[in-house]
């Protein structure tokens, strides 16, 4: 074996396709010499997947269809392709020593994850679902398996570098900042009549519908907070959110000894993404685009209206009752905001129906995977029952 070359990393992609995963992409594309893309996994068969497999040549892909992974095996050969329900954690398990990068939207990001922590592997988590609806059961596994959760999201990308060599003790409290979305200002009143057009026109992030949505509402925030309690366990009092329109500083923290630390950056998912798969190697050079502060010229910060956006308080109060709860709050989310996106559901019901889901759930203390993913399905079909029973009344 030559010891001069250097062996690149293997990375599995979970969720290709989407916005995450496009700009994981760019940044492994950016750095062909650290990695290489060892499986991709994709919902189903599009042309953004045909090209990616195209272009990367990836040994494994899963899909959700068995029919998708019948085309794809005519249409290349040497591929190997997994479909079905156990689709995703075979991929996220199928290399020990590969980097997994969780890029998938929603709950389902919950089993691959734990596939992949429970075989060893370093997980770069971009899917806040995933701690939010099951942070204890997943952080315990990774302890236990000596393994590494590695934010994705640029806000915790931005805490784990203002935590870096500071003891945990010395922290008096997180500050995880929001742009505060394309209704930042507006009142209850005014936003009666959201259309699905207007809750999409984020004023500077580019993302997926249903995350654009969640920013709209806040909920955003409400996941990242509980999201952060379990990345760097801190009590959720000591989290808060800010507005802070320019997107510019990410997160900060405010030390006990009266020091605060900020992140700042340019929006683009690429900084945070480059610095989660060099988490493990130290700071790599990039072309990545600068901040200049003198164009900036101004930092400002607010408080979030929680009157008119009641999201967060939600997901905080759902986060401190524990078991269940944040799963519940989090199913019933995912399918409320969907809902809205069909013209099913109005804006302002969006989180109304999530706090009635919640409501009316028994939770579960210290649950077991089994009991987590039960309760995300009951609330998912208690939320779209209680929607279909809206769309009649109209």
């Amino acid at each position: 074996m030559n010891r001069g070359v250097r062996v690149s990393k293997a990375l599995i992609l979970l969720g290709c396709t989407g916005s995450i995963g496009r700009q994981t992409l760019d940044v492994v594309c950016a750095n062909r010499d650290a990695f290489h893309i060892a499986g991709v996994s994709a919902r189903r068969l599009s042309e953004s997947l045909l090209a990616t497999i195209r272009e990367i040549k990836p040994a494994v892909v899963a899909v959700e269809s068995e029919t998708d992974a019948k085309r794809l095996a005519d249409e290349f050969p040497g591929l190997t392709v997994f479909s079905g329900s156990s689709a995703l954690k075979r991929l996220a398990a199928l290399d020990q020593s590969a980097l997994v990068v969780n890029a998938l939207s929603g709950s389902i990001g919950i089993e691959p994850t734990l596939a992949a922590l429970t075989n060893g592997c370093d997980v770069a988590l971009a899917n806040k679902e995933t701690l939010v609806a099951a942070g204890q059961l997943v952080m315990e596994t990774a302890r236990l398996r000596g393994v590494d959760v590695i934010p994705v999201d640029s806000e915790h990308v931005a805490l784990a570098q203002c935590l870096n060599g500071n003891s945990l003790r010395s922290v008096e409290k997180l500050l995880i900042t929001a742009s505060g979305g394309p209704f930042r200002g507006k009142t209850r009143a005014e936003l009666k009549d959201v259309t699905v057009e207007q809750a999409l026109a984020h004023p500077n992030w580019s993302m997926g519908s249903k995350i654009t949505v969640d920013s709209a509402t806040l909920m955003n925030k409400g996941l990242e907070i509980l999201e952060a309690h379990h990345l760097f366990q801190i009590p959720l009092d000591q989290i808060e959110a800010l507005i802070h329109p320019q997107s510019i500083v990410h997160s900060m923290v405010q030390f006990r000894d009266g020091a605060m630390m900020a992140q700042l950056g340019a929006h683009d998912m690429r900084i945070p993404i480059h610095y989660a798969l060099f988490y493990k190697q130290g700071r790599k050079d990039s072309q990545l685009p600068r901040i200049n502060l003198l164009e900036i010229g101004q930092l400002t910060f607010e408080q979030p209206d929680f009157i008119t956006f009641p999201a967060v308080t939600l997901a905080m109060q759902c986060g401190k009752m524990g078991g269940t709860i944040p799963a519940v709050m989090n199913a019933a989310n995912e399918v409320a905001a969907h809902a809205f996106l069909r013209g099913e559901l109005a804006y302002l019901k969006i989180i109304e129906m999530v706090s009635a889901v919640v409501e009316a759930h028994t939770p579960t203390y210290n649950p077991t995977l089994e009991e987590i993913l039960d309760a995300d399905r009951l609330a998912r079909d208690e939320t779209e029952k209680r929607i279909r029973k809206q769309v009649e009344m109209h």
